[in-house]
């Protein structure tokens, strides 16, 4: 049986015996608040376990590292969606120590595309159009001084309400413990 097979078979019998009822809950966040945190697996349980979340108290946006890498991307859609349609008015973004992007290096990366079966023209092609494949796929090498600049990109983008509190924070994904980098008090735009 594939993992597919078996997550289909689990579905099955969890919405037949209505093992669902205990989340349910609406769309709305709660206490109010979106977390930008990274896609770790360490963090699925751990991170709202840490920060005292249950279901339905908050919107969880993830990304590799907790990084927002473009101020128009997907992921700043997000959070500006999670604050004007669904009541966010707080936005915590929470990268971790030991983070795989700190690890990231784009040359790598490039050449396991390659051995994957990404054709190296499709790579240069990129390139000649004006794609910085290092620069897109580049991790980062403090995770402190990443929270920091995305917490500075939300705080100052052009679209988000100056009265959200953006703060930024680092979780040990051993112990759950959380470290305080920036407080989202309110700030001058």
């Amino acid at each position: 049986m594939t993992m597919l097979q078996d997550i289909l078979k689990y579905n099955k019998d969890f919405v037949g015996e209505r093992k669902y009822e205990p989340f349910i809950t609406t769309k709305y966040p709660d206490k109010h608040i979106v977390i930008l945190s990274c896609m770790d697996t360490r963090l699925v349980e751990l991170l709202p376990k840490a920060m005292d979340l249950r279901n339905g108290d908050v919107k969880i946006v993830k990304s590799a590292g907790a990084v927002v890498s473009h101020p128009f991307g997907a992921i700043m859609r997000s959070l500006l969606v999670a604050v004007y349609a669904l009541q966010a008015d707080e936005v915590y973004v929470v990268g971790h120590y030991d983070c795989g992007m700190s690890a990231i290096n784009p040359d790598v990366l490039l050449d396991q595309m390659v051995e994957r079966g990404i054709n190296k023209e499709t790579i240069d092609m990129l390139k000649y159009a004006g794609i910085e494949l290092e620069d897109f796929l580049r991790g980062f090498g403090d995770v402190e001084t990443s929270v920091k600049m995305s917490v500075g990109t939300i705080r100052n983008h052009p679209l988000m309400p100056k009265d959200i509190r953006v703060h930024g924070l680092i979780i040990d994904p051993n112990t759950g413990q959380l470290d305080l980098v920036e407080d989202g008090g309110l700030h001058e735009k």
